[in-house]
């Protein structure tokens, strides 16, 4: 095992290149058979090639790529999967475009579309087998870390420790304290990683640094001093090197062409969903016969407030005003498929097009939820600097039940970092929501605190 481990990145690295090499051959070969010219050397098929290598690199840039022993099979295998599928159909429409021509076809059609079905079932089939592959070998060669939480009270400890073991095969919890226990230098010396969660500004500062001296991994819960940190960047004050962070606000350009894009965008949603949308308006009114729509006042930027278009997915006489639970009964039979899938947000596109929302930016929330947070948490304002946006970081990491600072942090990494090319990754991005669906519509559980986890060391 110890020559394994030493290896390894060789190892890891010939997976991820064969693995790449059978996606592309996949379908190359395929079409190959048929069509002489695609495996023969020629300008049709280097474009071809040209063109599939360079959708393959762009969409695994934005879906994610074989991150084997960062994450696990299934989001691997749907990220892989959907780079694949977006990038066989670019090519495939550019092969059928390139076939009309004097010794092929005098006008456009689908060329052996049998073929294409073919080639993906082959490339997901790869890609489900290299997925466990990867991680079974890695996991294999290196056994999960002992890791220890380091917090300020059992509620957080739970809140940060039930994460943690979702990913058992990374991480072995070993020890759990309080910041203040008079061992904490000693637990974190028998560990390989150490979490810190929810420690006061200047503990974790001292403990960040034992950690950094020690060569522990290190991982701590966002602050705002650190969003601030992640969109600012070093210069130099003659030799002074200083932390530059630029308030940052969006170009008369960049909105213009923001703007373009929701009111093109939402238009063509509107067309595309526009069966959908009459097909569960319609088994909304048959379950009940009340409203197809509601409308709640929501706050956008600059505290606005406007009145967001969604599906009904609740009992008419249910309050609107309170977040969901798990099992809720206000919930329609109809309004849980509508929940599960997202798809009682479709109305939303109403909004964007009258300029009320964007496509993408933070999830605009209720006015009581605004009013709560802000009082428990005085950052939260910081998301009204922007439109209330369909999708974005929030929408796709987080779910109904994330906790309000960590929507605030998912919201403000898109505010200091936007740029046109990160909306249109988190528009792509967004189909994700739907193959997790079960996860991403987790509610809040409704029973009251129940803690799993305890200290394993005395505090001070």
């Amino acid at each position: 095992m110890k020559v394994l481990y030493k290896f390894q990145n060789s190892i890891f690295f010939l997976l991820k290149a064969t693995l790449y090499i059978v996606i592309v051959a996949a379908f190359f070969i395929v079409f190959g058979l048929k069509y002489e010219w695609v495996l023969g050397l020629s300008r049709t098929s280097g474009v071809s090639l040209v063109t599939f290598c360079v959708v393959l690199t762009a969409t695994i840039s934005v879906y994610g790529g074989y991150l084997i022993g960062r994450l696990k099979s299934k989001p691997i295998i749907i990220s892989m999967s959907l780079a694949t599928l977006v990038t066989d159909l670019v090519t495939y429409v550019e092969f059928c475009i390139m076939s009309v021509n004097a010794h092929n076809n005098d006008h456009f059609v689908l060329e052996s579309p049998g073929r294409l079905i073919i080639v993906m079932a082959i490339q997901i089939t790869a890609i489900v087998l290299f997925a466990y592959l990867g991680n079974y070998v890695y996991f294999t060669i290196n056994p999960p870390e002992n890791c220890c939480i380091i917090t300020s009270s059992e509620k957080s400890l739970n809140n940060i420790a039930l994460k943690i073991e979702k990913y058992r095969k990374q991480y072995k919890i070993t020890d759990m304290i309080h910041y203040t226990s008079p061992n904490v230098f000693d637990v974190i010396n028998r560990n390989d990683t150490i979490f810190l969660y929810d420690v006061p500004q200047n503990e974790k500062i001292v403990l960040n640094e034992y950690c950094y001296a020690s060569k522990k991994n290190i991982y701590y819960n966002f602050e705002m001093n650190d969003v601030v940190a992640l969109g600012a960047r070093t210069t130099l004050l003659d030799d002074k090197p200083v932390v530059s962070a630029v308030v940052r606000d969006l170009t008369l350009e960049q909105k213009f062409i923001k703007r373009f894009m929701d009111i093109l965008i939402s238009l063509v949603a509107l067309i595309v969903f526009g069966p959908l949308m009459l097909v569960c308006a319609l088994l909304i009114k048959l379950e009940d016969g009340g409203h197809v729509f509601f409308r709640q006042a929501r706050a956008t930027k600059g505290e606005k407030l406007f009145m967001v278009y969604k599906f009904r997915t609740m009992k008419e006489e249910g309050s609107y005003n309170k977040s969901v639970t798990s099992d809720d009964d206000r919930i329609t039979k109809v309004g849980k498929y509508l929940r599960k899938f997202r798809i009682d947000e479709l109305p939303q596109f109403i909004n964007i097009l009258k300029g009320e929302m964007s496509v993408v930016g933070p999830r605009p929330e209720m006015v009581e939820n605004v009013d709560k947070y802000t009082a428990e948490i005085p950052e939260f304002s910081y998301r009204l600097r922007v439109k209330g946006g369909l999708t974005g970081y929030g929408q796709i990491a987080g779910k109904y039940n994330t906790s309000p600072k960590d929507k605030l942090v998912l919201d403000l990494l898109y505010i200091e970092h936007y740029s046109l090319w990160l909306d249109f990754k988190l528009i792509l991005q967004t189909v994700t929501v739907l193959l997790k669906a079960s996860d991403s519509t987790e509610a809040f559980d409704g029973k009251g605190e129940k803690l799993k986890y305890h200290f394993t060391e005395p505090m001070e």
